[in-house]
């Protein structure tokens, strides 16, 4: 797997754990600690997280950091 294909899951990922547990994005930006407008930001995929925000993000969703970059 290049890293073009792990920024691409990423996206994808996030939005189909955010959808399943009913949350908006501003929701889901607010429990991890992240400015809304940035979360929407990766979500559309146009900007990669840092490893710190992949955690910030599992922990708020109560997922693994796996879970969202889909290894």
């Amino acid at each position: 797997m290049n890293q073009d294909d792990f920024a691409s899951k990423i996206p994808e990922n996030l939005s189909n754990i955010r959808k399943q547990q009913r949350y908006t994005q501003k929701e889901v930006a607010t429990m991890a600690g992240l400015n809304p407008n940035y979360y929407a930001k990766v979500e559309r995929g146009d900007g990669v997280p840092s490893l710190k925000t992949i955690h910030k993000l599992a922990k708020a969703l109560k997922v693994t950091a796996t879970d969202i970059v889909g290894f």
